[in-house]
C-alpha cells in the first residue's frame, strides 16, 4: 500500500497537538475545580464511615459541617493521590481512609484547598523504616548515618509513612503525637521551597507577623528544653524551624487548649492560617 509519508507525519503531528491541547485543557484550574466538586458530591461509602469510627476517633469530635467537609476532601485526596505499599505491604481501604482522614484535617479551613499540589504519592511501610543519610561534619568530614523513622516528607513529591505509627497516631487523638499531621505539615511548608517553618501566608505583612511569632515561640521551646522544663510541644520541635512547625501542628489539632494556654500568640496564628479553631470541637 502506498503511503504519503509527509502527509502521514503531518497528520501524526496534528493528532499529537490535539492530544496535548486536550491534556492542557483538562489541567485548567476551572476544570480541576469542577472535577473535584463532582468527586466531593459522591456518596461517602458506608464502609469508609466504619473505618473512620474505628481508626480516627478525632473525626467524631468535629461539628457535623466539618465532618461532611472532611469526607469530601478525603474523596478528592484518594482520587488524586495513590498510596503505594512497600516491603510487601498490600494497601487496602482501611489504610487509604485512615491516612486520608488525618491528612485532610489540615485542609478543613481552606476556602479552595489545593490538596497538596506537589504530592505525587504516599509510600506506606508496615512499620518504622530505615534511611541512610550523609551528614556534613566540621572540617569537611562526611559521616554516614542510619536512622529509623516513622515518617518523612520529600520535596520531590512523596510522603513516606509507617502504617504502625499511622494507626497509633490516629487511635490516640489527644496526645499531640501524630505522624500524618506531622509529615503533611511539612508538605504545606514545602510548597514554597525547602521546609523552613514558614508556609505561604498570602501577603508580606502576614508573613512577617508569622515569622515574629514563630521565632519567639521557637526560642521559648528551646529555653524550656535546655532547662529541662516541660512543654505541650515535643522537644523534637527544637531541632529547627521546620520541625517546630510540624510539632506545633500536631499539638494544634490534638491538644488545642493546652497549646493556646502555653503559646497564645502562636495559637492565634495557627487559627488564622488553618482557618479553624480546634479548641471549640
Amino acid at each position: 500500500m502506498d503511503v504519503n509519508l509527509p502527509a502521514a507525519l503531518t497528520m501524526m503531528g496534528l493528532s499529537l497537538a490535539v492530544l496535548l491541547g486536550g491534556a492542557a485543557w483538562l489541567a485548567q484550574p476551572w476544570w480541576v475545580a469542577r472535577r473535584r466538586a463532582h468527586v466531593r458530591a459522591q456518596t461517602f461509602p458506608a464502609a469508609w464511615r466504619r473505618i473512620l469510627r474505628r481508626r480516627v476517633p478525632l473525626v467524631a469530635r468535629l461539628p457535623p459541617p466539618l465532618q461532611r467537609r472532611l469526607k469530601g476532601h478525603m474523596q478528592v485526596f484518594l482520587a488524586e493521590k495513590p498510596l503505594i505499599g512497600c516491603q510487601g505491604l498490600r494497601v487496602d481501604d482501611d489504610m487509604r481512609v485512615t491516612v486520608a482522614a488525618q491528612a485532610c484535617l489540615l485542609l478543613l479551613g481552606q476556602a479552595r484547598p489545593d490538596y497538596f499540589p506537589a504530592l505525587r504519592q504516599v509510600l506506606l511501610y508496615p512499620d518504622a523504616f530505615v534511611v541512610d543519610r550523609v551528614r556534613m561534619l566540621g572540617g569537611g568530614v562526611l559521616q554516614d548515618q542510619r536512622r529509623v523513622l516513622a515518617g518523612e516528607s520529600w520535596q520531590r513529591g512523596q510522603v513516606i509513612l509507617s502504617w504502625a505509627d499511622v494507626v497509633q497516631g490516629g487511635a490516640v487523638p489527644d496526645d499531640g503525637r501524630n505522624v500524618v499531621l506531622h509529615e503533611f505539615a511539612h508538605q504545606l511548608d514545602q510548597q514554597t521551597g525547602a521546609a523552613n517553618g514558614a508556609p505561604h501566608q498570602g501577603d508580606r505583612e502576614l508573613a512577617e507577623r508569622w515569622a515574629r511569632v514563630m521565632s519567639t515561640a521557637f526560642a521559648h521551646l528551646q529555653a524550656l528544653a535546655a532547662a529541662g522544663l516541660p512543654s505541650v510541644l515535643s522537644d523534637y520541635g527544637t531541632t529547627d524551624e521546620a520541625e517546630f512547625f510540624a510539632v506545633a501542628t500536631e499539638a494544634f489539632f490534638e491538644q488545642p487548649c493546652a497549646l493556646e494556654a502555653e503559646y497564645p500568640a502562636l495559637y492565634g496564628e495557627f487559627v488564622r492560617y488553618f482557618g479553624i479553631d480546634p479548641s471549640h470541637w
